[in-house]
């Protein structure tokens, strides 16, 4: 069987809900919708034991989907769960010692970006992706103006990706797209109460592939 040829556009990273018995299953719900790049799992204050249970279980079901895998938080947990990659955040030079350690072996990406001279300092580092947004704070249909301005300024100006938090609006990938971001982050959009994961996954790609301008 041929491996499904990779989008050239914005892509969608997931943005896994915090730990609970229905996570598992929402996530392949999701992962069986269409397109994902990737799956950020935040510890969402959980303990250490249960955040590494959980990460470790949806680490599984990324992988199984050929969908990287991205822990967020203590690179330890990520190691131990085989993860793919790492999401860090703190300061610069905690990143930059991050990339050197861990790089060879995992995806590294940071965020906590609030301004360009934020982004410009973790820059440096050359990690391999910027976030700009907040975990769980895509509570709005659409997403946040400053988060935009910054995706659409780093894409003007830096080779190194960019990852854009969306609204809790679905459709609101289409103003992520615009910006130029190479990835559009989805949490409450798709795994928001009421939702279809899978359902959300096929329209979000679906209106990418309609909207989003091509690389």
């Amino acid at each position: 069987m041929s491996k499904p040829s990779i989008p050239n556009r914005c892509r969608v990273v997931l943005i896994a809900p915090p730990p609970g018995r229905e996570v598992a299953a929402q996530l392949e719900a999701a992962l069986s919708g269409g397109d994902v790049a990737s799956v950020i799992v935040p510890a969402y204050g959980a303990e250490d034991a249960a955040f590494q249970e959980h990460a470790e279980r949806l680490t599984a079901i990324a992988q199984q989907a050929n969908v990287a895998s991205v822990i967020a938080g203590e690179p330890r947990i990520a190691a131990r769960v085989h993860a793919d990659g790492m999401h860090l955040e703190g300061a610069a030079a905690d990143i930059a010692a991050a990339v050197e350690k861990y790089q060879a072996k995992f995806m590294i990406g940071c965020g906590d970006v609030k301004t360009r001279d934020d982004a410009m300092i973790l820059g440096e580092a050359e990690p391999d992706y910027i976030f700009f947004g907040k975990f769980g704070f895509d509570n709005k249909p659409e997403p946040h103006s400053r988060n935009l301005a910054l995706g659409e300024w780093w894409s003007e100006m830096m080779q190194i990706p960019c990852i854009v938090l969306a609204g809790s609006d679905v459709g609101s990938t289409v103003e992520v797209a615009r910006t130029g971001a190479d990835f559009v982050a989805l949490g409450a959009g798709v795994f928001g109460e009421g939702k279809d994961p899978a359902r959300m996954v096929a329209e979000a790609n679906s209106l990418l592939e309609a909207s989003a301008p091509r690389f």
